[in-house]
């Protein structure tokens, strides 16, 4: 079953995040070590108003627990969702990192998609996006976006079936990514 998140979703939910962004999450904390980086992701998970809080999250949770999650926001918010993110990094770490801005305006961004290994191939990753999709319609946005490693082909190729096209090539956080997007 796909549910918002709550604050009480936080120790579950941020292992799934690190699947998805691991490298991004080390960079905005400045540690090396995802276990110190890990709390602050979960402070910010129980928070609201912020890129990555249990607001912008949508879970599947089965008798098995929590097999995945998507992040997703308005893209025209990402400016006022990301001040919390660097603000607390700062104030708590005393490390600010400015990413690029991956999304914007009419643009419903999923940021992050995870899902447990114990939990790929029954179709989860799926199901989320298209709830996500769903949420953004609802919205009035119109399209969906996300950014797509293009060292990944394998989820390029999923999002596709999904109906996601490239619409360009970007540098994000030092990497090299698709952004595609999908009319809502």
């Amino acid at each position: 079953m796909i549910r918002p998140a709550t604050p009480a979703d936080a120790a579950a939910s941020i292992p799934l995040l690190f699947l998805a962004m691991q490298d991004i999450a080390l960079k905005l904390t400045g540690h090396d070590d995802p276990l110190l980086s890990m709390p602050v992701f979960e402070a910010l998970f129980r928070q609201p108003g912020n890129q990555y809080s249990y607001e912008n999250t949508l879970l599947y949770e089965d008798a098995e627990g929590v097999g995945g999650l998507i992040i997703a926001y308005d893209g025209g918010k990402l400016d006022a969702l990301r001040k919390p993110v660097l603000d607390y990094t700062e104030q708590s770490l005393g490390h600010r990192f400015q990413p690029e801005d991956e999304t914007g305006p009419g643009e419903y961004y999923l940021d992050s998609i995870a899902v447990s290994p114990a939990s790929q191939g029954k179709g989860i990753g799926r199901q989320l996006i298209l709830a996500a999709a769903e949420k953004g319609k609802q919205e009035r946005l119109d399209f969906a976006g996300l950014l797509v490693s293009t060292a990944n082909p394998d989820a390029q190729r999923l999002y596709e079936r999904l109906g996601f096209g490239v619409v360009k090539t970007v540098t994000f956080s030092g990497g090299y990514y698709y952004h595609l997007q999908k009319v809502l």
